[in-house]
């Protein structure tokens, strides 16, 4: 195990601690195959907040532009 995909693992484990153990796996899995789209999301809805948005809303607009992207993550 790399030192990134422990510390990924030890934020979600912080962050996503009220999330079923295996759905909390299948997250971090899904942000390690490709961590650049993840932070390519992140920033959008980052940026989307900034500009006035509810962070509900900013993401699920986000998510929604990224979906072709996301299901193909999920398929590999």
């Amino acid at each position: 195990m790399s030192v990134q995909s422990f510390l990924l693992n030890q934020y979600a484990k912080w962050k996503l601690k009220d999330v079923p153990e295996a759905q909390r796996e299948q997250m971090t899995a899904l942000v390690t195959k490709d961590p650049e789209l993840f932070k390519k999301i992140g920033e959008e809805i980052e940026r989307r907040k900034k500009g006035g948005e509810s962070e509900m809303k900013a993401a699920m607009e986000v998510m929604k532009k990224y979906r072709v992207e996301l299901s193909t993550l999920m398929q590999k």
